[in-house]
């Protein structure tokens, strides 16, 4: 990212998903939950598929995007 660029509070981000980390294509300051539709701050972004390039807001949203039950059955 160049220093010399800016983006707002309402601008998304599109990010490049890579097994332990990401990778800024445009910046902004948050990208979509692929479930909850929530905004997340690039700073608390966790969770992501990378063969789906789909972020998640928390565990819970990144199980139904796996689509993990979740249960020990």
């Amino acid at each position: 990212m160049n220093p010399f660029e800016s983006f707002g509070a309402d601008d998304e981000a599109v990010v490049d998903y890579d097994d332990a980390e990401y990778h800024v294509v445009k910046p902004g300051a948050f990208v979509v939950c692929a479930v909850t539709g929530a905004r997340i701050p690039l700073k608390a972004l966790r969770y992501w598929n990378v063969d789906k390039q789909e972020p998640y807001v928390d565990a819970a949203a990144a199980m139904k995007g796996f689509e993990l039950k979740g249960d020990s059955q």
